[in-house]
């Protein structure tokens, strides 16, 4: 049968070994953080605990150690002390290492977001700028089609101040037509009359000539044949 010092030997070593691995696992998953800041600062925690009780049971398996009666069991003892305190030691070297690795890339990350923040910033100040040149030209578009629009109304207004012209010229025109129409019809009426009057004239001469020349024939016949 096993005496309770060398079973409370090998559940120090257990336990010295677990403690061990699961301070590496999180040395290797400080070297695999990339952040935020509070996600490294829990791991570390993590780690002073899995250290803390690391030592402490180093510490339980030295002063078990000392407790050996015999000597060469003791010096076996320490041996594996001072071999799990060296692992200790290269894990905590290890742990500073991973701790200035994840440090480098968080910063490195930091940096980058900034950069692109900047650019964002550049960015949006570009975006900005281009929508105020966009804006003017609009504006500028607007004002031109709005000149234009005046000067199509300016012109039809002119169009239609023309036509008005246009119109009541049409009407003097059409009024001074059937004045000239009304003279026209009076003329061709007193022409009408004229001619009418002129025939009466002619038939006047025809007869008073016809007159005329009976009567001499008359005279001449009764001074050549008195005797007819």
């Amino acid at each position: 049968m096993a005496a309770p010092q060398d079973v409370h030997v090998r559940i120090c070593n257990q336990e010295i070994v677990k403690f061990d691995l699961e301070v590496k696992a999180l040395i290797q998953d400080i070297r695999d953080c990339s952040g935020p800041l509070s996600s490294l600062t829990e791991l570390n925690t993590k780690v002073k605990e899995k250290f803390q009780q690391l030592h402490h049971r180093i510490q339980d398996l030295e002063q078990s150690a000392k407790e050996q009666d015999k000597e060469s069991e003791k010096q076996l003892l320490l041996q594996e002390v001072e071999n799990h305190k060296k692992q200790m030691l290269s894990n905590q070297t290890s742990w500073r290492k991973a701790n200035l690795t994840c440090k480098i890339a968080i910063d490195n990350l930091e940096k980058a977001e900034l950069l692109q923040g900047g650019d964002l910033l550049r960015q949006r100040k570009t975006t900005k700028e281009s929508l105020a040149q966009t804006s003017s030209a609009i504006t500028e578009s607007l004002m031109g089609i709005s000149r234009m629009m005046a000067q199509q109304v300016q012109q039809s207004e002119e169009a239609m101040q023309s036509l008005v012209t246009s119109s009541r010229t049409i009407l003097d025109a059409n009024e001074e037509f059937k004045s000239m129409s009304g003279t026209i019809q009076l003329g061709r009426k007193l022409i009408t009359k004229y001619n009418r009057r002129e025939l009466t004239d002619k038939l006047l001469i025809f007869l008073a000539l016809a007159l005329f020349l009976a009567t001499v024939l008359y005279i001449v016949k009764k001074r050549l044949f008195p005797f007819l």
